[in-house]
């Protein structure tokens, strides 16, 4: 496990697609976790792994702007995330229904506002209230749009991945898990569609599983909302999102 460690550190090759994080990235994932061998576990690793690590390490730092960083270079941010990362390799699992870029980018989101969180806080406190309060001060620290609109279509977009990844953990029963992923189908596509009210709701969703019972859904519907509303209300208080269930 140390070479493989210690590869992580490695500028990696770039590999002939595009497509960095595929399903090919997903499968090397699960054989290096049924893996025992710790040579052809490094191999794995180093060949099919690496490069998605490093490639979704480096997007979300720089989509999120996630610089308070008590590194002067990025790439050594980016070795940290990799090596936490290989620390929770193990617990993918997709027979709980979650896909491996989803799963990992939201360990790499959750680990960069804590860590930005904590420097941000230390940087401010060695900073003079005339400097933050300067027209021209450098020292502001947002990942989030500015405009309240936007906000909450990124929260939601944070908070739908965030349940869909849990989904049963919230809702252990297969049936309730497909009602409630077919209630955060409608969020997926909220952009398109024309008529949002709890009535249309409701036809949408009886399209998507006929049997669903109208009791149900407003049951499921309720657990949803609870998780939104408390993780929305912490992110309207704190200014960044760290999701619980």
């Amino acid at each position: 496990m140390s070479s493989t460690l210690e590869s992580s550190v490695k500028m990696p090759k770039k590999p002939g697609s595009k497509n960095y994080f595929t399903q090919d990235t997903e499968d090397a994932i699960v054989l290096y976790n049924n893996t025992v061998d710790p040579v052809l576990k490094s191999k794995i690793y180093e060949d099919r792994i690496h490069y998605a690590f490093f490639k979704l390490t480096q997007n979300i730092i720089h989509t999120f702007k996630f610089y308070h960083t008590e590194v002067e270079n990025l790439e050594h941010l980016q070795h940290e995330i990799i090596v936490f990362l290989l620390s929770k390799i193990h617990l993918f699992n997709p027979q709980n229904g979650a896909k491996a870029y989803s799963y990992f980018g939201t360990i790499v989101k959750r680990w960069c506002i804590l860590y930005n969180e904590k420097n941000y806080k230390s940087k401010i406190s060695k900073v003079s209230v005339d400097e933050l309060s300067k027209d021209d001060s450098d020292h502001t620290y947002t990942i989030e749009p500015n405009n309240s609109d936007d906000r909450l279509s990124h929260f939601m977009d944070e908070y739908v991945e965030f349940v869909s990844f849990n989904l049963y953990e919230i809702f252990p029963k297969e049936y309730d898990a497909k009602i409630a992923d077919a209630v955060l189908e409608l969020f997926r596509k909220r952009d398109s569609i024309d008529v949002f009210n709890k009535k249309a709701l409701y036809i949408y969703i009886h399209e998507m599983i006929p049997d669903a019972k109208t009791p149900k859904i407003t049951k499921i519907a309720g657990v949803l909302y609870d998780v939104f509303k408390r993780n929305y209300l912490f992110y309207l208080e704190e200014g960044y999102m760290s999701f619980q269930l």
